[in-house]
């Protein structure tokens, strides 16, 4: 690993720990109001200050990206093996399967993803529970995003089964089902793993996005996206710096993902 790479690597499993261990690290519960002490600037029962309810932005902050860093790589898993599942039937049977699947992929790319994700979520009630309104974020982008992923995998496997391994256990008698799983699958995980770190950041983002306007996780469940809600009045941002923190964990974590995935180190 090159240098920026093992920052990366460092600066993630850092934050990673410490949302994972929240519950132990923040200062105070994250649906705790002080409304003795509403919007007060960072001090040291406050690290960053509180919010317009007197909710400590430290204790959301960690509780928040535990909820992003946990459902965005559960909603890329999901994706991915969505994408496994669809592209390795369509590119070992073919046919009209293979035209159904390429139909239904094409359909899933030419759709905006933030639009769709709009719409489907506001169709969803208003008083939907905080809980609900995690899983139904992260559904739903698994089920947007799994059609590029989807592609890559048709066209590895319709090159594949044509391989002379695949050739020699279908002429010993492997069943399909056998074959897909046992020798097709293993040799698709470089396939599936780069689709899976590609959907992670692209999956935080837009989650982030939801949650500005309004349409990710409800509240009192604090998450990366609905944390950035508050920089909409972005009038304050002058007098009160420390709410551009969600944004700049945000970017860090992205940034982060990046290094580590690509390897690049333009730095060194």
């Amino acid at each position: 690993m090159k240098l920026l790479r093992k920052l990366a690597v460092g600066f993630l499993v850092l934050v990673a720990g410490l949302s994972l261990a929240a519950g132990f690290v923040a200062p105070y519960d994250y649906a705790r109001q002080f409304r003795d002490h509403s919007n007060a600037p960072p001090s040291h029962a406050f690290p960053l200050g509180t919010d317009d309810l007197g909710r400590d932005r430290l204790s959301r902050l960690l509780a928040g990206s535990r909820i992003s860093l946990l459902c965005a790589p559960a909603a890329a898993m999901a994706a991915t093996a969505i994408a496994a599942a669809i592209g390795m039937a369509a590119g070992y049977f073919g046919g009209w399967l293979d035209e159904t699947a390429t139909v239904l992929t094409d359909l899933f790319l030419s759709l905006p993803w933030l639009f769709v994700l709009l719409t489907l979520r506001a169709l969803l009630p208003l008083n939907i529970t905080p809980w609900a309104s995690t899983a139904a974020t992260f559904l739903l982008l698994a089920a947007v995003g799994w059609a590029s992923g989807a592609r890559v995998v048709r066209a590895s496997v319709a090159e594949m089964r044509f391989a002379g391994s695949i050739l020699h256990a279908r002429a010993c008698g492997c069943s399909g089902a056998r074959l897909l799983c046992f020798h097709l699958l293993p040799n698709l995980r470089p396939v599936l793993s780069a689709q899976f770190w590609i959907l992670v950041p692209v999956f935080l983002l837009t989650e982030a996005n939801l949650g500005l306007l309004g349409l990710g996780i409800t509240e009192p469940v604090p998450s990366l996206g609905n944390l950035l809600a508050d920089l909409q009045n972005y009038q304050r941002i002058q007098e009160a710096p420390w709410m551009l923190t969600p944004a700049l964990l945000l970017f860090l974590i992205v940034a982060s993902l990046h290094f580590v995935v690509s390897g690049r180190d333009t730095w060194e």
